[in-house]
This record gives C-alpha cells, structure tokens and sequence, in this order.
C-alpha cells in the first residue's frame, strides 16, 4: 500500500553505514567509523552560547517559515562578503539543514519529463531527489580525476535539460571544477537557458591554494539561472544542529518558502540564532579545521596508495578520499560490507555515488583513527589476497 514514488528511493548507503557502524560500537566494539561526511570538530564555543542565550530570551516560538531577518541579512552579506553574490535578503531563505535546501530546490524547479544533469560521482541524496521530483537524472562523466568540464556538460544538452547539478568541491571525490570551466558551463547555462543547482556546502574546504568560485558570481545573466545552496553543518561542525541556506532569485524563493510552509515550517529558532553567530563572527575555528583537514588529507592520500591493489588520486576539497579498490576483485558494497564485519572498519561504497570500483573514505575524525583505520584495511587487503592465492 506505500505509494510508488517512495518504493522508488534507495536507502542512503552513507547514513546505513555509519548508522551500522556506530551500533557495533554501542555493542562494544572497536569500530573505526571512517564513513559518514561529518567533521569531528565540535560546535565553537560562541556558537553554543549564542544559543543558549536564545533560549534564555525566550526565542521559542514560531518564525517565518524562511528563517528571520536578522539570519536572512547575514547571508546575504556572507555571499557578498565571501562569494562575491549580490543578494538581497529577500532573495534568501533558511531551511532545516543542507539537505532540505536542496531537496526544496528540486522540488520547487523541476517537473515531470524535466531532465537535470548530474556528474559522476555524486553525493547519494541528489539522484533520489532528482527522481522524487519526477525529473530525470542524466549522468555525466567526468574525467580520470574526477573533473568536470563545459565539453562534458555540453555532450548531455538536450531540449529537456531544466538543471546542472555542480558540486565543487565535490562529494565523494574532493575534486574542484576548474575556474575557466565554471566560466564555459556559465556560457553553455546562458545559452541553453537552463539553471545551475550550485551546491557551495564544502567551499572553505579547498587545499593546495585552490580557491572557490561562485559560479553566480560571474555575470548577472548567470546569477538569474543559478540557485546556490549552503549550509553551516560542516563550516562550523553544526552538522545536527540542521541549518541550511539558499540564494536565489525571488521567484525560486518564495516557491521553496510556499513548499516549506507546508512541510517543516521554520527551522528551529534556536539553531537560526546559533547560525547567526556563526556567519557574523570572526572564523578562527574555520580556519583550524581547514588547516588539521589538509594535514590529515595528505596523510590519507600516501597512505591509501602504499595499500596494495588500492589507489587514489589526491584530492583537492572537501574531506574525502576516493578511492580504487578494482584491483582487488571485489565489489564495492561486498568491499564495503565485509571490511566492517570483518575488520571494524565503516567506509562507503562508490556505487552509492553511481561508480563501482570505488570507496569514500571520510577523513574528518583524528588522525589516530585514521591511522588504525587504515592499517586496518591494510591488513585486511593482504589477508583477503593471500586467501585468494592460497
């Protein structure tokens, strides 16, 4: 009796896995937990007090459903400020976390026989978000690296293309699109007049003196067709604390506002003052989790390439490492599933992000348990291949 569009979606594999892992640990076990795209940072202290002082002040009852004023504003002037976007606060509005943001933009913009461009890999939720709106995903290669280029995107235009989904940094694979790339898909948008879901999430998260263009950034033709969507879940280590953002134009808006305010309502009053906080003060603590990150991400990347039969190109944003395991013969869920069972190690299999041969590999948790965890794997590649041999 469930209807077909909920038969339809899979299963996160990402939230399964770590959802799994830290039951075993529950159950006392020594799981490494390397899956879940979660900093292991905690909340500034700033932001904490922010919110307890909401509460304090009563700030307990409803808002407007896109968020209030004063958080609105401080978006609008953290694009500005940091992406060099000019919008108004009218052309914002909060959501309850990243996640719903997008799931509002899709659902807001796009329309059964609609097609929307997705580059492989992709983070798990926007193919099923894509497919509850009715739309349909159309998989885009990228390169050897995991880049995305104009030429790609263009191969992928059809009369029914309504969205790009660009996600740069990129989950799972941590590659950034080129600047002079993000300027040829602005042209292809432009000229086949379809819009841009610019998924920004993990911006600061960039290493080896890359930067972060904001594809709105660049011209006003462009900034009419791109919806950009953020969030302060893994900027500030507030991943529960369930506060995203959009910024669009007004028309988008007050569609996802319509669509909000007959689903969740405003986000919780005391995460929006906490996100207040944390958008209008100094970000210092940013700054230490992009510095501890690009430390452990260049431990990740040597030391996942001395593993035999396993390789990855190093990534250049976000905290993931993408890894090759076809080498060793298995299957990415088999690899996935039976490294936890076997060795207590939780990472996510790549054919959740539409490509077999691969694991994500999450290195935001300390480097001691990014260490056991991968001496573990290590370990456990060699025993399985001796198996195999023997």
């Amino acid at each position: 009796m469930l209807s077909k569009r909920v038969k339809n979606i899979a299963q996160s594999e990402t939230l399964a896995i770590d959802s799994k892992a830290k039951q075993l640990k529950k159950e006392g076990k020594d799981v490494v937990i390397l899956a879940a795209g979660e900093p292991d940072f905690n909340t500034p202290e700033n932001i904490k007090q922010a919110a307890k002082k909401a509460i304090d002040s009563n700030f307990t009852r409803y808002t407007p459903v896109g968020g209030i004023t004063e958080l609105r504003k401080a978006v609008a002037e953290k694009f500005k400020r940091e992406n060099n976007i000019s919008y108004d606060a009218s052309e914002v509005m909060i959501s309850c976390g990243g996640k719903h943001s997008l799931y509002n933009i899709m659902m807001a913009v796009l329309d059964k026989g609609d097609e929307a461009i997705l580059p492989v890999p992709y983070w798990v939720s926007y193919k099923e978000m894509i497919k509850l709106a009715d739309a349909k995903p159309v998989f885009c290669k990228t390169d050897d690296i995991f880049k995305l280029t104009a030429d790609m995107v263009s191969d992928k235009i059809t009369d029914k293309t309504k969205m790009l989904v660009l996600n740069s940094p990129c989950n799972p694979s941590g590659a950034v699109v080129e600047h002079d790339e993000i300027k040829k898909i602005a042209d292809l948008a432009i000229k086949h007049n379809f819009y841009v879901l610019s998924d920004e999430v993990y911006e600061h998260f960039v290493y080896n003196d890359k930067k972060n263009l904001s594809i709105a950034s660049l011209n006003e033709d462009i900034k009419k067709l791109t919806i950009t969507s953020n969030s302060v879940s893994k900027t500030y280590a507030m991943t529960g604390w369930r506060i995203g953002y959009t910024g669009a134009g007004k028309e988008i808006i007050k569609a996802m506002e319509n669509l909000q305010s007959h689903s969740t309502s405003n986000p919780s009053n005391i995460a929006q003052y906490a996100a207040l906080e944390a958008l209008t003060t100094p970000q210092d603590s940013v700054k230490g989790m992009v510095k501890a990150f690009d430390e452990r991400r260049r431990f990740v990347h040597k030391r996942l390439n001395e593993i035999h039969d396993i390789s990855c190109v190093e990534p250049e944003g976000a905290f993931y490492a993408f890894a090759d395991i076809s080498k060793t013969g298995m299957k990415s869920i088999d690899f996935a599933s039976n490294l936890l069972d076997e060795a207590l190690v939780a990472v996510v299999p790549g054919i959740a992000f539409g490509m077999e041969g691969y694991i994500r590999l999450s290195y935001a948790a300390s480097i001691h348990e990014i260490e056991r965890g991968l001496d573990r794997i290590d370990k456990w590649v060699k025993q399985k291949r001796a198996n195999s041999v023997g």
